[in-house]
């Protein structure tokens, strides 16, 4: 596994803007309180893993219909879809200076009852201490959804199909899809998103 970053240009994985507004009053607070207890570097990175992971609900095991988007509404709620919770988990990273982005995978929504390829969302991050970038997936995780924080053999929630046409994405992006932001944005509700879910990206994989 080869992670690709879409730019070489730093600053663009730690920029804060509209979505990723990680100069928040709200997302500084709890960047805050995680450095303290947790100190700097990988110590923080997994606590704001962690956190996102196991804190923020994601949307759907809840059956929360209001639909969040940037980092601010998604800690100020409790709760995203996996995109929402990569966006704050990003911001989380930033307002400490550590560089990450954005990765997609495309997986079919449900074998059973949604047979239908969707994008899923995940961060790319970077390890200071080990100058290299990784795969974290803070999606949250339930019965048969399992991943874990590590800088060695990646675990993310989802295995990836490509026998059932399912596409890995390596590419690491500064900023969120377009497109996913089109239908975050769009839609009224979960329950209008979920018959609306992104099929494709703005960016090419």
């Amino acid at each position: 596994m080869k992670i690709i970053l879409s730019t070489n240009n730093i600053e663009a994985y730690l920029k804060a803007d509209d979505v990723i507004d990680h100069k928040s009053g709200i997302i500084t607070e709890l960047a805050d309180s995680l450095w303290e207890k947790n100190g700097g570097g990988i110590g923080y990175i997994r606590a704001a893993y962690e956190f996102v992971r196991d804190n923020i609900s994601h949307s759907a095991d809840i059956n929360e219909d209001i639909i969040t988007c940037t980092a601010s509404e998604v800690l100020k709620a409790g709760h995203g879809i996996c995109f929402a919770k990569a966006h704050l988990f990003a911001a989380l990273l930033r307002c400490k200076g550590i560089p990450s982005g954005f990765c997609y995978q495309k997986l079919i929504l449900d074998d059973e009852t949604a047979p239908v390829l969707v994008y899923h969302g995940l961060n790319g991050v970077y390890i200071g201490e080990l100058n290299k970038w990784i795969r974290l997936d803070p999606r949250g995780n339930k019965q048969g959804v399992n991943a874990q924080f590590s800088v060695e053999k990646e675990q993310l929630a989802f295995p990836v199909r490509p026998e059932m046409g399912e596409e890995d994405g390596f590419t690491v992006y500064p900023d969120p899809d377009s497109k996913i932001l089109s239908k975050l944005r769009k839609n009224r509700t979960r329950t209008e998103l979920w018959n609306d879910l992104p099929s494709e990206l703005g960016y090419s994989m």
